[in-house]
């Protein structure tokens, strides 16, 4: 699984930065290849952005960036919270990947993640970046993961990660909602399930 992490921190060390990393140490596990983990500092890509805004065209390291972000399996993209929503950063380079590539997260498993000071902005997840995301036709993982300033060496942080992480997995190599091993659903016809509410009525 070659999985992509876009980060939008601003700090060195930032936060940001440090949630994408154990998201992404969650999902692949310990025995994968660090040439399968691509991180993204959008903060270093800031200039080439604004270049791309204006100008319409990207640089050789933004290009770079949608290419990685293009044939990832799966993307993890971490915001911190300003205004209780995704930064203009973050929302900029999205913006621009579209515009470059409209089909670059069509159907891809994205993770969503944020920072921020207080728990009160965990709202950003389900009112601003899913939305977001689902605009651009990606599908999003079904946990998102917040973190307030409070839960860093909290236990409740490890268990959303690790839940957050698994479903990435799980979408990134296509075991979401399958079967158990030995077991196939049955698939009853709709003229079957016609007759019998037909019996029955």
């Amino acid at each position: 699984m070659k999985l992509v992490v876009v980060s939008a921190g601003l700090g060195v060390p930032s936060s940001t930065r440090l949630l994408g990393d154990r998201l992404a140490a969650a999902a692949t596990g310990s025995g994968t290849a660090p040439d399968r983990v691509r991180v993204i500092e959008l903060r270093d890509l800031a200039v080439p952005i604004a270049h791309h805004l204006t100008s319409g065209f990207p640089g050789r390291e933004l290009s770079a960036a949608f290419t990685e972000v293009a044939g990832a399996d799966a993307v993890i993209a971490v915001t911190p919270v300003f205004s209780g929503s995704y930064s203009g950063l973050f929302k900029s380079f999205f913006d621009v990947l579209s515009a470059h590539d409209r089909e670059a997260l069509a159907g891809k498993p994205v993770l969503i993640a944020a920072t921020g000071g207080s728990p009160r902005h965990s709202l950003v997840l389900d009112h601003a970046l899913r939305p977001l995301f689902a605009h651009f036709h990606a599908v999003v993982v079904p946990t998102g993961v917040y973190a307030a300033a409070e839960d860093w060496g909290a236990g409740g942080l490890d268990g959303r990660i690790e839940r957050a992480a698994g479903e990435l997995a799980a979408l990134a190599r296509g075991t979401a909602a399958q079967p158990p091993a030995g077991r196939t659903p049955q698939v009853v016809p709709f003229e079957e399930q016609l007759a019998a509410l037909r019996a029955t009525g």
